[in-house]
């Protein structure tokens, strides 16, 4: 794991692989980010019409922490416009499973707390 100048040292304890892998997914919108990028490679604009709810800073911060961590790639195309695309890494496709469960824990837990 890359560790990034911004983040604090991780203290291995009891939970330390879980905290390590909260560090690095942790994060409103990074979720999210890579559940879409399970698909395939996203554009930046795509990404930002997926998740209509996230501001352009913050998806950009999100990308970036994502990057640095090794768990997404970013290309750059020297077109104009600009053309940034984004896709997983070996790394990140590895986070898969983990996505489709909390994806499906979400659709329970959604169904459990309707109020009728």
């Amino acid at each position: 794991m890359t560790k990034s100048k911004n983040r604090r040292a991780l203290d291995c304890h009891v939970a330390c692989s879980v905290e390590i892998a909260l560090d690095i997914i942790g994060g409103k919108w990074k979720g999210v980010i890579l559940y879409h990028l399970l698909s395939g490679t996203k554009r930046f604009s795509e990404l930002q019409r997926l998740i209509p709810s996230v501001a352009q800073r913050m998806l950009t911060q999100q990308l970036r922490q994502l990057e640095e961590d090794g768990i997404i790639a970013r290309t750059v195309y020297p077109v104009i416009p600009p053309k940034v695309e984004y896709t997983l890494t070996p790394e990140g496709e590895k986070l898969e499973k983990l996505l489709i469960q909390l994806r499906d824990f979400g659709r329970y837990w959604s169904k459990t707390q309707m109020t009728f």
